[in-house]
């Protein structure tokens, strides 16, 4: 194994624990935006992680600009989602969790 191949897995397995703690932030928060908060905030900085991991790996520059792309596209798609569903939340009277 080279050296960025040693790299690109550490990096791999830095990642996977962002997604469980995304994974049970939304199992265990208490209202949909701290939800939505623990997913996005996770997700994205797990497969970021994901993402560079891969790209230590790969000896082709195309599929290093593949996985950048999708990144990208992922970071965009899940900000605007999360935009959109505490948007809703908030036009149907959904209020933010306030500890009591």
């Amino acid at each position: 194994m080279t050296i960025p191949e040693i790299i690109g897995l550490a990096c791999i397995a830095a990642g996977m624990p962002f997604f469980l703690s995304g994974t049970i932030g939304m199992l265990r928060f208490p209202d949909i935006f701290t939800r939505l908060h623990a997913l996005t905030k996770a997700d994205n900085v797990g497969l970021g992680f994901l993402i560079l991991g891969l790209c230590l790996q790969t000896d082709d520059w195309f599929i290093v600009i593949k996985l950048v792309l999708i990144w990208v596209l992922v970071l965009t798609a899940s900000s605007t989602s999360c935009h959109l569903v505490a948007r809703r939340a908030l036009q149907k009277g959904i209020r933010p969790w306030i500890r009591q």
